[in-house]
This record gives C-alpha cells, structure tokens and sequence, in this order.
C-alpha cells in the first residue's frame, strides 16, 4: 500500500499543479506524457514519502476495523453477509474507486483552473461526488470511520506543512493559490480526501484477500500432503478431521507422574501430547497396524 500511495499520490497532486490549484516552491518535474508547460509530473521531494505513508495507514486500518467490525457483528447472520461482501470487493471496483478518486481531483483542478463554480459551488459538487461514490465503492461502517479519519486528518496535515513552508522549516514546501475559507486552503479539499478512503481501502483489501487465498491454498496442499482435505475435516466426529487425538496415556499432556511422584515424558505420545486418531483410518483407506505409516503421518503434523 506504501507503495501504491507513493506511486499515485504525486501524479493525482500534479493534477492541481497543473491547474493552478497549489504551487510548489521548488518544484520537480518530469515531462513524461505532457509538454513543458503542462509536464506529466509535478512534485517534491517529501511528497511521495507522505503519500506512502498515508496509503500505509488507510490500508491497515481498513483491514483492522473490518476484522473488528466483523467480530463484534458475528451474532447477527445477516450483518455478517453484508460486511463480508464488503470486505471482498473485485477487481472492476477497486478500479472504479480508483479512478473516481483520480476524477474527483481532477474535475475539481478543472472547475478551478476556469472558474466554472465558486469556492462553494466546487465544495457542493465535491460533497455529492464523495456520498454517491462512498456508497457505491465501499458503504462499509470501517470505511466510513476511515474515510471520515482521512478527510479531516489529511487537511490538518496540509495546514501543517503549509505553515512549516511560511515558517521556513520545510524546505521546498508549498502553498495552495485560493487560502479559502480557512487561510491555509479552500474547504473543498475535504470531499476530495474524503474518497482516498475507499480508493486506498478496497486496494489494501484487495491485497489483503488475495494473501489470504493463497495461504488457504498453501493450508490446503499441506493438509492434503499430510492425507487430510478440506472436506475430510469434519467427516470424523472423534478428531474433526485433524487426523490426531489427545494421548490417553497422559491425557495430553506429554509427562506424567510416575510411581514415586516422578514426572517423566509419555513414551506413548513421544512428549507431544498427541497420537493418532484410530477412529478414521478406515476414510483414509489405511492400516491401523502400519506403523511406519503412521510414523510418516505423524511427521508431517504440527506441533
């Protein structure tokens, strides 16, 4: 995610470098796609860094506050399905919330650089855009209460580096043209972070779900290695399909007291607390006299 905000960030400023919207005092700029008077690419040097770190921040707490969300709610059936299928967003969405997010700063460099609406028309129109593509693109409670952070954290960072810039502590700083509503700049700014939260957390959970499927397969590969599969698990009542049981010799434990009040390690179980379970050997087609067998088994569990 870092590095997806690092990718990004500083092209969709540049839309707003382009259209007048900010200046940077030292500018670095890259042609790329566009011409010297508009290059593709205006930046500076912190604003990747900023840009990865707030891409970092977005994606985890989307992941955390969806699996804290999710547990809370798992009483109710139905609240779980909803957040489920908000947790699991496809690819064309994730696209789309991207680029929506991309649209919105550019529409607003565009409304600005013609004057086409007032600081007030821009902030109405910008609102509208941020609730419709919210409900669309995400709609999650997670998502909201990081959109909801990023709206109002993002402007008080740029409050920040911007009276660092007056103040002469940051070095190649900036300053938005138009200080708006509130000296530093126009209150528009908002609506516009407003949809860097589902833009980034459907990204992160998009990443997050396709790291998770490829651990289950991975689980899955291990347990069929091991002659156990996903739809074996629950097909033996005594050990659900785990293919192991407690040691009844020290009840699964791995020592016992001995006579005298020793405690020594059960040679039954080898000290793991474990063996295997005798009740499902006929699901796997296999000999419960076997012993090298189940030796070969048991190597390849856990502990």
């Amino acid at each position: 995610m870092s590095i997806c905000g690092a990718g990004l960030g500083p092209f969709l400023d540049s839309y707003h470098s382009a259209f007048g919207v900010l200046k940077y005092n030292e500018p670095i700029q890259f042609v790329l796609w566009g011409s010297e008077a508009y290059p593709g690419l205006t930046t500076a040097w912190w604003v990747p860094e900023l840009f990865g770190l707030a891409g970092f921040l977005i994606g985890w707490l989307y992941i955390l506050l969806d699996a804290v969300l999710l547990k809370e709610s798992s009483s109710d059936e139905g609240d779980v399905v909803e957040q489920e299928q908000q947790r699991l967003p496809s690819p064309p969405k994730i696209f789309a919330g991207i680029s929506f997010f991309t649209f919105q700063y550019w529409l607003s460099g565009i409304l600005v650089q013609n004057s086409l609406l007032d600081r007030t028309g821009i902030l109405n129109l910008m609102s509208v855009f941020a609730a419709i593509g919210f409900l669309v693109l995400d709609g999650s409670m997670s998502g909201l209460i990081v959109s909801l952070a990023t709206c109002l954290g993002g402007p008080l960072i740029e409050a920040g580096l911007i009276t660092a810039t007056n103040n002469g502590i940051l070095n190649g700083g900036y300053h938005y043209t138009d200080l708006g509503e509130t000296g530093f700049f126009p209150l528009w700014i908002i609506p516009v972070y407003f949809l860097g939260g589902p833009a980034n957390g459907n990204l992160a959970r998009g990443f997050w779900n396709a790291l998770s499927d490829n651990k289950e397969e991975d689980d899955e590969e291990e347990e069929s290695k091991a002659g156990t599969s996903v739809s074996d698990k629950k097909s033996c009542s005594a050990c659900q399909g785990t293919r192991r049981v407690a040691c009844p010799n020290c009840d699964g434990v791995g020592t016992y007291v001995a006579t005298g009040g020793r405690t020594v390690k059960c040679t039954s179980c080898s000290s793991r607390g474990y063996v295997m379970c005798r009740s499902c050997f006929d699901l796997y087609d296999e000999d419960p006299y076997d012993i090298e067998a189940i030796r070969e088994t048991m190597s390849r569990m856990p502990d």
